[in-house]
């Protein structure tokens, strides 16, 4: 019950921000996005899934490069404004939006995209379990080859172990809560995959500091 209610505690918080605070993240991409775009065209990637996708910033980024795009948020305030700036920069015809929640099961078929994108997703408020139910989502829906990017925040990150403890990792700070990664749980997510970088970067005035994650299936 705990869980849940954290959930929807999150999603109502994110719902409010994005209306409160239209474009919060501006219209340039960030720069895993950027780093992800030139690992996707080196794997001959034509299609993209971004999970987390808030009001687009990255995703119309992908689309910009010539990439399919599905963006995936459970925030339909932030997929509005998303759909509404691919029609202004002219590349709705690249953009596809989905409502969801990660942490149900992807609705998509087996092996039918190739890459998967998701910036500070996979530390918002899920549980360690949840966050390798997601994993092994990305891997099903994969085709083979298929890479993953994702970013985190970690255990190193200033905001760690301030403000109100969930338990897990989790820690909540400005109404905002994170699950900050110890370094074995990435690795335990890379089990089965090609891992092929953990890169640390700080991003924001704290500033906040990530890991950026790229792992790949086998072909």
């Amino acid at each position: 019950m705990a869980e849940r209610e954290l959930a929807e505690g999150q999603r109502e918080h994110w719902q409010q921000t994005y209306g409160a605070h239209p474009g919060m993240y501006g219209e340039d991409p960030s720069e895993p996005a950027v780093h992800a775009a030139g690992v996707f065209r080196t794997a001959g990637v034509r299609e993209v899934l971004e999970l987390g996708a808030g009001h687009g910033r990255d995703a119309l980024y992908f689309a910009r490069q010539g990439f399919s795009v599905l963006a995936a948020d459970f925030s339909p305030v932030g997929l509005e404004q998303l759909r509404r700036a691919a029609a202004a920069q002219g590349t709705e015809d690249r953009v596809t939006t989905a409502v969801h929640d990660v942490r149900e099961p992807l609705r998509l078929a087996d092996d039918s995209v190739d890459a998967v994108f998701a910036h500070m997703l996979l530390c918002m408020a899920l549980s360690t379990e949840e966050i390798h139910a997601l994993v092994a989502e990305v891997r099903r829906v994969l085709r083979p080859g298929g890479v993953f990017v994702y970013t985190v925040r970690h255990t190193g990150d200033a905001h760690y172990g301030a403000g109100t403890g969930h338990g897990d990792d989790i820690w909540e700070h400005g109404g905002f809560a994170v699950h900050f990664f110890p370094r074995d749980l990435v690795d335990s997510l890379a089990d089965g995959w090609t891992l092929e970088e953990v890169h640390p970067f700080e991003e924001g005035g704290l500033p906040r500091r990530l890991w950026r994650v790229t792992q790949a299936l086998s072909r």
